[in-house]
């Protein structure tokens, strides 16, 4: 049970064990479930194919080589199918303020992929699409100035780009 592997993992630290070996004892991982209905673990070490551990915390699990994989050289990645009642989990500030009050133990960097914005400038006729005149029959009379048609006016828009931001060296 939980309680017999964490209080061996702390015997063991107390007896002067590595505390970077503490992910062997499993603390912490299983309280995945306490906001996810499934977990996945996609693990792929440097020398062998890349494999998907799936669970849904009833004691059971599959383990499988993963045929789809993106090619990545090693590493592990942890999906979370999160509960309908944990989305607060999936805010920005949350899980910042959760990694960072729980990772000073880890050896590891943690990535988060988060969404930012930037200014672009694009001209007015990017920005927004022509307005077609309702009234095509009354004749029209525009000055054509090539130098006005060179210089588009520029518009400020911003733009929603992905960037996986370092939280933790």
């Amino acid at each position: 049970a939980v309680v017999s592997t964490q209080s061996t993992g702390m015997e063991a630290l107390s007896a002067g064990a590595d505390i970077s070996m503490i992910g062997q004892f499993g603390v912490g991982f299983y309280s995945a479930y306490l906001v996810a209905d499934k977990v996945e673990v996609h693990s792929k070490n440097n020398d062998d194919e890349q494999y998907i551990w799936t669970s849904s915390a009833g004691g059971s699990f599959t383990i499988h080589q993963d045929e789809d994989a993106e090619d990545v050289p090693r590493g592990t990645k942890i999906i979370l199918y999160l509960r309908e009642d944990m989305t607060e989990y999936l805010e920005e500030k949350k899980l910042k303020d959760i990694i960072k009050k729980h990772s000073q133990f880890i050896g590891y960097p943690i990535k988060l992929q988060v969404e930012k914005e930037r200014e672009k400038e694009v001209s007015d006729d990017e920005a927004e699409p022509e307005e077609k005149e309702d009234d095509e029959e009354t004749p029209k009379i525009e000055d054509v100035d090539e130098e006005k048609e060179k210089e588009k006016k520029k518009k400020k828009i911003k733009e929603k780009y992905n960037e996986l931001e370092e939280l933790h060296k």
